[in-house]
């Protein structure tokens, strides 16, 4: 009863979607029915030359052929494939270590694809929010590093995996606070050094002979 709810009824509830199929689509790896309920974590899998359709409050996801994503309520995770939103809700795509996010609530459409590590976002309608992580800020849950407006009209590419920044102090190069500690102690250690061999370098002399 749950999977033939109407979509009147989903739409009350934006942590709840309908997914429509014609039959080309894998819900959870079983085959989708024409008309089924989506949740949190929902797996969805188009196959060649079938697409579907995902509705939640406010948002209309069209998921093209050959496309893997993954419903989290007001989030898709695109893993590979495309995706074309319609939304009022500000619904966003994850892709990697890239967000894209609707600047305006009002309805913006914009298309997510990835294709070979490559994320590229089309804008047909107002603005989007395109935030690239470093993989370090994403696993803290932390602010993006770096963000970049794409108008109406305009579209952006980035790369589905971000490095984090190179850690200082390695390679022939390094610099800074590592290698001052390293100059530091080799010059205490030689210090040390020449003070125990002034008194022990001269046998059985005294440091400060009492005779000239």
């Amino acid at each position: 009863m749950i999977v033939m709810l109407p979509s009147a009824l989903m739409a009350q509830d934006a942590t709840r979607g309908m997914l429509h199929s014609d039959g080309g689509a894998w819900l959870n790896g079983v085959q989708a029915p024409a008309i089924a309920a989506i949740f949190p974590d929902s797996l969805v899998q188009t196959q060649r030359g079938h697409s579907s359709r995902i509705d939640v409050a406010g948002s209309s996801v069209l998921v093209l052929p050959e496309t893997e994503t993954q419903f989290q309520g007001d989030t898709l995770v695109l893993t590979h494939g495309s995706l074309q939103l319609v939304t009022t809700t500000k619904m966003q795509v994850l892709v990697g270590c890239v967000s894209i996010t609707p600047t305006t609530a009002e309805r913006t459409e914009y298309d997510v694809t990835d294709v070979d590590g490559k994320v590229k976002i089309v804008v047909s309608r107002n603005d989007v929010s395109v935030h690239s992580h470093s993989a370090a800020l994403l696993r803290s849950k932390q602010a993006a590093s770096s963000d970049t407006i794409v108008h109406q009209g305009g579209q952006a590419t980035r790369e589905e995996r971000c490095a984090d920044p190179p850690k200082p102090g390695k390679g022939a190069g390094a610099s800074g606070p590592a290698l001052d500690s390293r100059l530091a102690i080799g010059a205490g250690v030689a210090v040390v050094g020449t003070l125990a061999c002034l008194g022990l370098c001269h046998g059985d002399d005294p440091i400060s002979p009492s005779k000239p």
